[in-house]
This record gives structure tokens, C-alpha cells and sequence, in this order.
């Protein structure tokens, strides 16, 4: 519009020059009347008017392009605020933004008091959690994400770690008209199996502690997920190994999960999950995460390959008042070492309630089991020199209060009670667990 303004324009100009030439030439031959001098005043003055009436439409029609700008730059920062079905954050806890990158961050700062067996005898104030998540538009609907780690309970030290990194191809299937049903994601991203993982953070837990199986782990790969209707999906092929710069076997870990919503305040899903062959001199360990340990060979040095294979089913009941969560999964493990094959069979579970005493406080309990009648790597509550022990079972009830300052801040305190028993039957006592954490978002 503007351009073909700026084109009638210079032809009005050219028009007047012409006007203006000629009436010179007929004024220097043949003279000119007063009558034709003021007609040619009027027709100047009525080529300034118009002149004048287009400027103003210019300008009209330059402040109009500015204001749809200023709506695209504010609606690309509220298309990343709403990416992954979140909630468009208050201007109290929103994310920060420079330019089309958003910065936000979680973490906890705790306190933890364990029995004499425990991992924390000596009442240690810790960093519990410290995570930056960057992320940033690349084009259209392509973002860019990353998690970095600048403390996590599981390290015994604070080192920036990468966590999540990875592109989000949102929406593929639009391609064909239909909204959220294909999205691809490349990179490393969590294993999707189980749903305990997706309330993992110190902010998103009703408690402290996690169950005793506790699966989750982070892996390269290639990832499709959606929803269709009531029911969720998502399926990955992943590395399998814990190695992040290189994989040492061409067997691949592939994991999936089905969700399925009846209504709001149930849900249900199953996954399924299998490991891959993995490398057990140069993998050594799983990239998953199982009883505060890593699923790990447990044959002897002369094993070669090792593998696993998972399933579990979670059910999630969702009321006002209280909210209730139970999954139980199994494992079978398998390697190939020529000293005799180690079979084992692995079962584990848990249960949790949440109940809103207050708008804002509130009770959670949790109890968790993990069997292993042949056994099985389950660290527990104990310290890491646990992971080259084998236990038959343990088992977790942790119970804990919490109290909502915002929907950024909690605080909450907890004590677990924690036993088991090694493979040749003895107890594991004396590692129950009193903590208490403020969590945090920003």
C-alpha cells in the first residue's frame, strides 16, 4: 500500500513539472492572461492539498505497521510462555527475557539429618537442586531448549552439568491439519518411561524424598510425541548407555508410554521400556536411574553385554481436596557373562497421597518397595558404597507437611523411615531420614 502511495506520488510531481514547464513557454511566446494565471494558482494549490491529504495517509499507515510489530514481538514472547502446555507466567514468577531468549530457573536449598547408616550422619545443609533453563524461538514452530544443572542431589559436589538439550519441531502434524498430534524433539531429553520423572523437581514434589524405584534418567536420541483425543503418546529411541559423547553398542534403548484421560480427575498410562545391549566394560552403567543407584552389570568381569527390560503402570486420581498417584513396574534383567548368566526378576511400587489441610498447607505420605528375591543393586537411603552390594528388598514410608507461600515458594519437612535386607538376609537398619527444603522458582 504504501509503496504504490509513494508511486502516485512522484507522478502527481511529474505531473506539476509539466504544467509548470509548458505555462513557462506559452507565458515567454505568447504572454499570459490574469484569468489563466489564477487558474493555475487554484491547480497549484489543489496538487498541495493532495499532496498534503497523502503524507497523512503515509504517516497513518507507518505508525499502523509499527503497532503490528510491537503485537508480533509481544506475541512471540507469550507463544515460548505457553510452549509445552504451561500457563502464561505472572509478572511475579514469569521467566526472564532478553530479546526471543527466556531465562527461568528452579532449585532447593535443604537440610538433611540421616541415622548412622544413612548418606547424611553428619546434619549437612546442602544445595539439594540448582537448574537454568534456557530457551529460545529458532523458527517458526522450531525452539531451541536447555537444562543446565548447577547442583543436583545425586552429585557430590556443584558442576555445571548439561541436562536437557534439544530441538522442538512442535506441531509437525499441522503438515496435515491436525493440531498436537505429531511433535519431534532431537537431542538429549529425559527417558519417558514411568510418570514419577515429571514431578521429580524439588519445587513439584509434595515431599522431599522419592519413591525407592525412583526411574528417570537423561539420554540421547530421537524422540515423537502428542495427544489424540484422550489418550497421550510418546515414544523414544535413545542411546541406552551412560556414556554423552559417544555410544559403545548399535543396540539401541527404545522406550513408550500411553496416557489415557476418562475424565479430569482420572488418569492412567503404561510404559514399556527396553535398554538395549549395552557395553558392560566401557558403558559399565545405564543411563537409567533405578533405587538411587544406576541399573548397572552385576555379572563377573568377564561379562561382555548386559541388558533390561521394563514395564509399569501409573493411575492418577485428581480431586480439589487431595490428590492420589500408585504405579508398580517390573524388570528383568539379563547379561551374557560366561561364568553363568544372571537372570533376575525385579518388582517395585509405590503409593502417595496428598491432602490439602489449608489453601495453602498441607500433609503428603508416600510408601515404596522394591523386590528382588534374587538380588539387585538398591542403594536406598544408604551411602554410594551400597551400589556394589546386592539387597532382596527395601522399602521407604516417608511422611511430610508442606506449606505453599506462593506457587514459587514452598517449604516442607519430611522424615523416612528406611529398611531392607541384603542377599544373605541380613537387615539394613539405621538409615531413616529427617530433612526439611525450601523450594523455589523463578
Amino acid at each position: 500500500m504504501i509503496g504504490k502511495l509513494t508511486i502516485l506520488t512522484a507522478l502527481w510531481g511529474c505531473v506539476a513539472a509539466f504544467f509548470l514547464v509548458a505555462s513557462q513557454d506559452v507565458g515567454a511566446a505568447d504572454g499570459i492572461t490574469k484569468e489563466q494565471f489564477l487558474q493555475l494558482q487554484q491547480e497549484n494549490q489543489a496538487f498541495k492539498d493532495q499532496l498534503r491529504k497523502q503524507q497523512e495517509l503515509i504517516d497513518s499507515l507507518t505508525h499502523k505497521v509499527s503497532e503490528i510489530q510491537d503485537v508480533n514481538a509481544k506475541r512471540d514472547h507469550e507463544l515460548i510462555d505457553l510452549k509445552e502446555g504451561n500457563e502464561k507466567p505472572s509478572q511475579a514468577g514469569g521467566p526472564l527475557h532478553f530479546g526471543k531468549v527466556n531465562i527461568s530457573g528452579e532449585g532447593g536449598v535443604a537440610f538433611f539429618h540421616s541415622e548412622s547408616k544413612g548418606q547424611t550422619p553428619n546434619a549437612e545443609f546442602r544445595i539439594d537442586e540448582a537448574k537454568i533453563f534456557v530457551e529460545a524461538p529458532i523458527w517458526k514452530d522450531v525452539y531451541f531448549f536447555s537444562e543446565l544443572n548447577l547442583a543436583a542431589r545425586e552429585s557430590m559436589d556443584l558442576n555445571l552439568r548439561v541436562g536437557e538439550l534439544y530441538l522442538d519441531f512442535e506441531n509437525v502434524s499441522q503438515l496435515w491439519g491436525r493440531d498436537r498430534q505429531l511433535n519431534l524433539r532431537l537431542g538429549r531429553f529425559y527417558i519417558p518411561f514411568g510418570e514419577e520423572y515429571l514431578n521429580r523437581f524439588a519445587i513439584d514434589n509434595a515431599l522431599i524424598s522419592h519413591s525407592v524405584g525412583d526411574l528417570w534418567g537423561v539420554d540421547e536420541g530421537v524422540e515423537v510425541y502428542g495427544s489424540l483425543g484422550k489418550f497421550q503418546y510418546v515414544l523414544a529411541v535413545q542411546n541406552g548407555g551412560v556414556a554423552t559423547s559417544r555410544d559403545f553398542n548399535a543396540d539401541k534403548a527404545i522406550v513408550g508410554r500411553i496416557g489415557y484421560d476418562p475424565n479430569k480427575w482420572l488418569h492412567l498410562s503404561v510404559s514399556g521400556m527396553r535398554t538395549g545391549d549395552m557395553d558392560a566394560v566401557n558403558d559399565g552403567i545405564s543411563e537409567l536411574w533405578f533405587g538411587n543407584g544406576w541399573i548397572r552389570s552385576i555379572g563377573s568381569p568377564k561379562t561382555a553385554i548386559f541388558r533390561a527390560n521394563l514395564v509399569e503402570g501409573d493411575v492418577q486420581l485428581r480431586f480439589p481436596w487431595a490428590r492420589f498417584k500408585a504405579a508398580g513396574g517390573y524388570i528383568n534383567y539379563e547379561d551374557n557373562d560366561p561364568m553363568g548368566r544372571n537372570h533376575r526378576d525385579v518388582y517395585y511400587y509405590y503409593v502417595e497421597g496428598v491432602k490439602d489441610i489449608t489453601r495453602k498447607l498441607y500433609a503428603a505420605g508416600r510408601f515404596s518397595q522394591i523386590l528382588a528375591p534374587g538380588g539387585f543393586p538398591i542403594v536406598g537411603n544408604a551411602d554410594m558404597g551400597y551400589f556394589g552390594e546386592l539387597s532382596k528388598d527395601y522399602w521407604r514410608l516417608s511422611l511430610g507437611v508442606g506449606y505453599r507461600f506462593s506457587p514459587n515458594l514452598v517449604a516442607k519437612a519430611e522424615y523416612s523411615f528406611n529398611q531392607g535386607r541384603e542377599l544373605d538376609g541380613s537387615k539394613r537398619t539405621h538409615e531413616n531420614l529427617f530433612a526439611m527444603e525450601a523450594a523455589f522458582k523463578f
